[in-house]
C-alpha cells in the first residue's frame, strides 16, 4: 500500500562537488526525508521530502541528555544502463528496528521507510556520482526530541533521511590500512548496546580512535571487554582472517553489530566453496598464526568501506603484518565481486541488488 509522503522541492539548488574532491560525508543533496513521532498524536505522522535544512530542538531534548539515538548506513549506485539500485536496503530497515528495541524507540514501518527511501533518492537522483569507486551514501537515523528531563524513553521522535554523494571511505581505498588493537579502553559487552547501531557505541570509540591515529594508524580493532583478548570488530567495521585456508570471523556475541556486509561475505564465501567459520578467536591465536606462517590475509567489511583490506597490527608494540602488507588474493576477489554486485556490474545471484523508479 503507497504511503501519502509529500514532496516539497528546493527553490535554490546548490552545486555539485566534482567526483575527485568527493571524500566522506562531505557534501550533501538538495533534500531530505523527515518524519515526526509523537506518542500523544497515535505515533508515526507527515511524511515529507523536504529541501535539506537545519533541524530546531528545544534545549531539553532528550537526546540532548540521554542518548536514544539510532542510524544505519546503505548506498545507492548508477548502473552502467542508467538505473538506480540499492544493496539490501530490508536488511538496514530491520537492523534499525532491532536498534530501536534496545533502546526503547518505537518501531518504524519498515515499508514506509523504504518507500520514502525510494522517493528521496529519485528527487536526488542528479546527485549520484558515476565514476568508478563513488556512490551515493544514505543516512537513515532516528532521536528522541522530547523536551523532558526525567529519565525514561522519549515519546516524541524524529526520523530522518539524508544522502551524501561519497568516494573512498578510506585514504587508501582498496590499499591495505594499519590498524591498532585496543588494550586498554572498552567498546561494548554483552548485555550493552554493542550489537545495536546507536550513537553512543561511536562516542565511547573516540577516545581509542583518537590515540590510535596520532601514532599513525587507521583504525582500532576493539577486543572483548571482559577478558580483553578476543576479538571483536574494527571500529567501523567487521573483521575477517584468513588462516591455513579458512576464512574465519567472530562469533555475533550481543556486543558486535550484525554486519550486512559481513552477512554478504560469508554468503559469497559459502558460494565460491571457501570454507568460512564463525567463532571466538584470540588475539593470541592471530599472532601465533602468523609466527607458523598460516595467517594469509585479514580485511574489514562495512557499507561505508564495503571491503578494506589489513595490511598491518599492532599490538603491545608488537608489529603483526599480514600478506607482506598487500591486498590479498581472496580479499581484491571479494572486493570486485561484491561491489560489481553493488553498482550492476556483476552477475547478482542472491538478488540483493535492489532497482528504484522500475
Amino acid at each position: 500500500m503507497a504511503h501519502l509522503i509529500t514532496v516539497e522541492l528546493t527553490k535554490e539548488k546548490k552545486s555539485k562537488p566534482a567526483a575527485d574532491k568527493l571524500g566522506f560525508g562531505k557534501y550533501y543533496t538538495d533534500h531530505m526525508f523527515i518524519m515526526n513521532y509523537e506518542e500523544a498524536k497515535g505515533g508515526w505522522h507527515s511524511p515529507r521530502v523536504v529541501p535539506y535544512q537545519p533541524i530546531s530542538l528545544d534545549p531539553a531534548a532528550k537526546i540532548l541528555h540521554y542518548g536514544q539515538s539510532v542510524f544505519e548506513g546503505m548506498k545507492a549506485y548508477r548502473t552502467l544502463d542508467g538505473q538506480i539500485q540499492l544493496f539490501r536496503p530490508q536488511k538496514n530497515w530491520e537492523r534499525l528496528n532491532k536498534s530501536h528495541a534496545r533502546l526503547c524507540m518505537p518501531p518504524v514501518d519498515e515499508d514506509l521507510a523504504m518507500e520514502a527511501l525510494e522517493r528521496l533518492i529519485l528527487v536526488d537522483q542528479d546527485w549520484i556520482p558515476e565514476e568508478q569507486g563513488t556512490s551515493l551514501y544514505v543516512r537513515p537515523f532516528v532521536f528522541a526530541t522530547e523536551p523532558l528531563l526525567g529519565v525514561a524513553s522519549s515519546k516524541e521522535y524524529l526520523f530522518i533521511i539524508i544522502l551524501s554523494p561519497v568516494g573512498a571511505y578510506y585514504a587508501e581505498g582498496i590499499n591495505p590500512v594499519t590498524i591498532h588493537v585496543e588494550s586498554e579502553f572498552v567498546r561494548a559487552v554483552a548485555g550493552g548496546v554493542g550489537n545495536a547501531k546507536t550513537a553512543g557505541n561511536y562516542a565511547a570509540a573516540m577516545k581509542a580512535q583518537e590515540l590510535a591515529a596520532g601514532k599513525g594508524f587507521t583504525q582500532v580493532l576493539w577486543l572483548d571487554g571482559v577478558h580483553r583478548k578476543y576479538i571483536e570488530e574494527v571500529g567501523s567495521m567487521n573483521v575477517f582472517f584468513m588462516i591455513d585456508g579458512k576464512v574465519v570471523t567472530p562469533a555475533l556475541n550481543g556486543s558486535i553489530l550484525e554486519g550486512i556486509t559481513r552477512d554478504s561475505v560469508m554468503q559469497l564465501l559459502r558460494h565460491w566453496n571457501v570454507p568460512v567459520e564463525e567463532r571466538t578467536i584470540s588475539i593470541d591465536e592471530l599472532y601465533e598464526a602468523n609466527r607458523n606462517g598460516t595467517l594469509q590475509e585479514a580485511f574489514g567489511t562495512g557499507t561505508a568501506a564495503v571491503i578494506s583490506p589489513i595490511g598491518e597490527l599492532n599490538w603491545n608494540n608488537e608489529k603483526l603484518v599480514i600478506g607482506g602488507g598487500r591486498t590479498g588474493q581472496l580479499t581484491s576477489r571479494i572486493y570486485d565481486t561484491l561491489t560489481g554486485i553493488q553498482n550492476g556490474n556483476v552477475e547478482d545471484p542472491f538478488g540483493w541488488a535492489v532497482k528504484l523508479g522500475g
